[in-house]
Order: structure tokens, then C-alpha cells, then sequence
């Protein structure tokens, strides 16, 4: 039997908690205050739990934000009539009975990103179908004896969906567009697009139909994604698990399923729900929303530079590899203390090396407390002072990355700690030629087997001298003292 070739075609849905300080319809906060817990239940208020005769009131600052992301993904802003409509379903974690969403008249639609995807040589086009407004659902903690608790903490906080067209054809493709629209969220700082934490929240809807065809295949939604490898490898599993039922002539069925991390499989969840099975309709309670013209233009004029953008200037203008550019702009906050770097007068592959290395090491020491660098001690002057000293050859390398450990967290001047430190780099010719003598005469036996031709010898060699001079020693003149000491 030949085996029929399939064509893979998956759109994402992503849930993204915007950045506001209060919810989408009241004045609760979205987020507890810094130092307190967050108690269930805590962050409520009659509007946001659905109580009878309230009303609700458009948070300004979340349709900014759903209208920056429409920008930077390239959308038609709607001006004319935006419309809040009532997508009724009934479940516990809906105090209402309905969510407040849109669907007729979107904020934004028609939009397209261009992903860069490791496998594949050049960036993949895909088309974003519309990116909307709605709130946030409260969070269900399921008991194990047959009972749910619930926690409106987090029912009203302002939620942007985003949907893309059926363009992917990859599970890669899939895992990349989200990384690459997590990056732009934060670079607009529209969200935290933090999966882990339920603040981005992606779906992939999948089908297969044979190679050529455009009709649709069966579809199947996949939800439970925590992670971008949950995504890719959920959608891997699913690809696999139709082009089995296809190639077998079994019937696949329209349906959600969700992804179980530990045996590597989906389950059925529940049969997929239509559009008309939430009976859309106006929401009484908000008049249209028409953004100005101006309102548009004056957010456009203020959009960051996104990460694409940044990437192509890190390699076209600063001479940066794609690797380096990529790592860079993978974080805006490090990205903006590598320019800030360059500026103090480095070079940008000195300063890449330094920020995407010994930097990024002792950053990443610190993720667990949320460290970022635009929160960290030694201001960017600083790296860029400890990077002068290294070039100029008053401090080795290694010393540097001491030096680097102290003023990281101190944020003290690292020219200040290598002089209190005592690690200043040595240079002086006759003090090295000493201690490269000293070298030769401790250990004569190694001597010969290197002059008789065991050259891995020569580092140990160095590495005595080096340790002789607590690691000052200035390795360049320290490899010429000791090559012209052995007659080399």
C-alpha cells in the first residue's frame, strides 16, 4: 500500500493578559501589591462578579494595547464602529453566564508576521486574521474528591486574542510563530507573555488533507499548552495521529483535545464548539468603541523598534553574526543594555560577547527572582568600563570575570574593585621574565619532554606562570617570555 502525502495546515489561537493595572470593565487591580499575597477571591468586585444592575466601563489603556499589537502585526485598526458582543456559555468560572468579548467588528484584522524558523531558509508568511478585546475568565482549582474551587482573582482582567489564518505547515512553524509573537508583545509592552505563569495562553487548531487539495481537513483543537515545546510537540503528535486514521479510511471528528505532557499524547476533551453555539450578540451595556484617527496615529508614531527590525540592524549595521543578533533581541531589556554598551564607545562585538556571555550567565543566576537587565546594579557605563580596561590590557580576562561577579550585584566601579581587589593585570616585561625562569628551573622534567616533542606540555607550562602570578600576568607577553625562554 503507498502511503498518501499529506499537507499539514494549523492555525494558533493565543490568549495574551495584557499589561493594565486594573481589570477590563472595573478599577479592581490585576495584580496583587508588591510584598502581598494573593489571596483567592480578594481582587473582586460586584462588576467583575457579575452581580445584578452593574455596569461595565472600557478600560482605555487595554484597547491601546490590542491596537499597538494590531500595529506591529501589520492589522487594519478598525475606526469606524469596534463592537463588544455577549458570547454566552454557561461554566463555573464564568460568574455572568457570558464573557464580554468581540467577534462581528474586531479591533484589529487583516494583519501578517513574518517568522524566521531554524529549519527552513527563508522567514514564513503568516496571515493574522484578527486580534480582539474580551476579559479573562476566573481560575478553577480542581479538587481530587469530586469538587471545584474557584478564584475570581483573576475574572475581568483585560484578554487579547489573537488568530492567525490557516498558513502554518509545520509543527516548527507553529513553536516559531509563537516565539516570535511572545518577543513583539514584550517589545510593545503589551504583555508578559509568560506561558508558564498562564499569561499567554496558545491553542493549535491542526488538520491534514492530501497534497494539492484546498479543501480543509477534518479539524481538531489542542489546549493544556504550557510551553512553545508543548506546542511543536502536541502538533507532532497530531499530524501523526491523522495521517494514521486517514491513511486507515477512519473517520476523524471535529473536537478539542488536550495535550497530557507526561505520556505525550492528546485526549478528547469535548466535542468542538461552533461560532452560533455561543449565541454572539451586541452587548447592551457598551456603546461602539471608534478609536480616532489621531488616537491611531499617535500610537503608530510611537511603536519601539521591533524585534526583526533590531535583528536586521544588529547584523547589516553593527556587523553582528545572525546568532548574536537573534540572542540579543530575544529580550528587549538586554538588548537595550547591549546598545547602551555600544554607545559608552565599545565595540559591538566586544560589547556581544561580554553581554551575551559573562553577563547573560550571572543574569540567568537570577531568573528565579525575576531579575532583569534593566533592574541590574552595574549600569551599562560599567560593563563598559570593565570591557575598556580588558582592551587595554590592564586587567586579564579571566580577573575581568571576578571583577565583573563583585560589581554585577554592587553596581561599584569595576576600574574601583580591581584596583581594591589587587587584580589589575601585570606588564612588566622583566617581572614576567622572572617568573617564566623560575618556571623553567622548578620544573626540568617537563622541559625536556616538551623540547622532545610533547607539545600539551606548553599549557601547563603557561599555567604555572600563571599561577605563580595569581592570574596577572599579562598572557601575551607571558607566551612571548616563555617561547623565547625554551629557544623558540
Amino acid at each position: 500500500m503507498v502511503s498518501t502525502p499529506y499537507e499539514t495546515v494549523i492555525g494558533i489561537e493565543v490568549h495574551a493578559q495584557l499589561k493594565t493595572v486594573s481589570k477590563m470593565f472595573c478599577s479592581c487591580p490585576t495584580s496583587a501589591a508588591d510584598g502581598q499575597a494573593d489571596e483567592p477571591n480578594r481582587r473582586v468586585c460586584p462588576i467583575c462578579l457579575g452581580m445584578p444592575g452593574t455596569l461595565p466601563v472600557i478600560n482605555r489603556r487595554a484597547v491601546e494595547l490590542v491596537m499597538l499589537t494590531g500595529i506591529a502585526l501589520g492589522c487594519h485598526i478598525e475606526t469606524d464602529a469596534v463592537r463588544f458582543e455577549r458570547k454566552n456559555y454557561f461554566y463555573p468560572d464564568l460568574p455572568k453566564g457570558y464573557q464580554i468579548s468581540q467577534y462581528a467588528l474586531p479591533l484589529c484584522s487583516n494583519g501578517r508576521l513574518s517568522v524566521p524558523v531554524a529549519s527552513e531558509e527563508a522567514d514564513v508568511s503568516i496571515g493574522i486574521t484578527r486580534a480582539h478585546l474580551e476579559e479573562d475568565t476566573a481560575r478553577l482549582q480542581h479538587g481530587g474528591r469530586g469538587y471545584s474551587l474557584v478564584d475570581f482573582n483573576r475574572a475581568g482582567v483585560p484578554l487579547m486574542e489573537i488568530v492567525t489564518e490557516p498558513d502554518i505547515r509545520s509543527p516548527a512553524q507553529a513553536r516559531a510563530y509563537g516565539e516570535t509573537l511572545r518577543d513583539i508583545l514584550r517589545y510593545i509592552g503589551a504583555s508578559d507573555g509568560d506561558m508558564e505563569t498562564g499569561s499567554m495562553r496558545i491553542e493549535g487548531n491542526v488538520s491534514l488533507r492530501p497534497m494539492g487539495s484546498t479543501d480543509f481537513g477534518t479539524k481538531v483543537e489542542v489546549k493544556n499548552l504550557n510551553s512553545f515545546r508543548s506546542l511543536e510537540h502536541a502538533m507532532e503528535f497530531e499530524v501523526a495521529r491523522h495521517a494514521d486514521a486517514l491513511e486507515r479510511g477512519e473517520a476523524l471528528v471535529q473536537e478539542t483535545r488536550g495535550w497530557d505532557e507526561n505520556a505525550g499524547r492528546t485526549i478528547v476533551q469535548r466535542s468542538k464548539e461552533e461560532a452560533n453555539d455561543y449565541r454572539y450578540f451586541p452587548e447592551p451595556d457598551l456603546p461602539p468603541l471608534r478609536p480616532s484617527a489621531e488616537w491611531v496615529a499617535q500610537l503608530r508614531a510611537g511603536l519601539p523598534e521591533l524585534p526583526a527590525a533590531r535583528r536586521a540592524r544588529y547584523v547589516d549595521e553593527l556587523g553582528l553574526s545572525a546568532y548574536d543578533a537573534q540572542v540579543l533581541t530575544a529580550d528587549r531589556e538586554l538588548a537595550a543594555y547591549f546598545d547602551a554598551v555600544v554607545a559608552a564607545g565599545i565595540g559591538p562585538k566586544a560589547a556581544a560577547n561580554w553581554v551575551t556571555g559573562e553577563f547573560s550567565r550571572l543574569l540567568n543566576q537570577h531568573a528565579a527572582e525575576g531579575l532583569r537587565a534593566s533592574h541590574v546594579a552595574l549600569q551599562p557605563a560599567g560593563l563598559a568600563e570593565l570591557i575598556a580596561e580588558v582592551e587595554a590590557g590592564r586587567v586579564s580576562a579571566t580577573n575581568a570575570k571576578a571583577v565583573l561577579a563583585t560589581a554585577f550585584a554592587s553596581g561599584e566601579s569595576p576600574r574601583a574593585v580591581i584596583e581594591r581587589e589587587g587584580l589589575g593585570q601585570v606588564s612588566d616585561a622583566g617581572f614576567i621574565g622572572g617568573e617564566v625562569s623560575a618556571v623553567l628551573q622548578e620544573f626540568p622534567d617537563q622541559v625536556a619532554e616538551y623540547r622532545a616533542g610533547k607539545q600539551q606540555i606548553y599549557g601547563f607550562l603557561v599555567g604555572q606562570v600563571m599561577k605563580r602570578t595569581a592570574g596577572r600576568a599579562d598572557a601575551r607577553l607571558v607566551n612571548e617570555e616563555l617561547k623565547r625562554q625554551l629557544g623558540e
